[in-house]
């Protein structure tokens, strides 16, 4: 059985038939092509799939596509506008805060619902934030460092 589920993705509407067992994941990736939000565990464990629904990070893996109906979903691919990058972004560019690129997608999309909800947080603040995603490449600490930097508006980290 297929349900009919209405909601938006990148502030686009988006209407499809999906499988009771379909995940957002899923629809994503090979629904929409939005090949940005990576699977890693499957289960909720790694991060590496955070996208943004309804303004709070959620693991994308974990959520049915039936359950999608009304909400607003953002993923990496609907933060940069007219090809310039966000803070969060562009900070983890200049400070490399990334090695294979794996997992950045997620740690980039935590980072952003913190600072949409705590545009100054503290660096107790941001590591907790970023406790579900997890990177086996660079460590935390230049991670935290975008993060800290994107929260100061692009300046050094306090």
């Amino acid at each position: 059985m297929k349900y009919r589920v209405n909601f938006f993705v990148n502030e686009e509407p988006v209407e499809l038939y999906v499988e009771a067992n379909k995940t957002l994941l899923r629809v994503l990736r090979e629904e929409l092509a939005l090949t940005g939000t990576k699977e890693g565990c499957g289960a909720g464990e790694c991060g590496a799939c955070t996208v943004i629904v309804d303004g709070k990070p959620v693991n994308a893996c974990l959520v049915l596509a039936p359950e999608l109906d009304g909400m607003h979903i953002t993923t990496i691919e609907g933060l940069a506008k007219d090809g310039e990058l966000t803070p969060i972004q562009q900070s983890f560019v200049d400070l490399a805060a990334l090695q294979c690129g794996f997992c950045t997608p997620g740690f980039v999309m935590s980072a952003t619902a913190l600072l949409e909800e705590t545009p100054h947080p503290t660096r107790e603040e941001i590591i907790d934030a970023i406790s579900g995603n997890l990177c086996r490449c660079t460590g935390y600490a230049r991670i935290v460092e975008a993060i800290e930097r994107a929260a100061n508006g692009g300046g050094d980290p306090a």
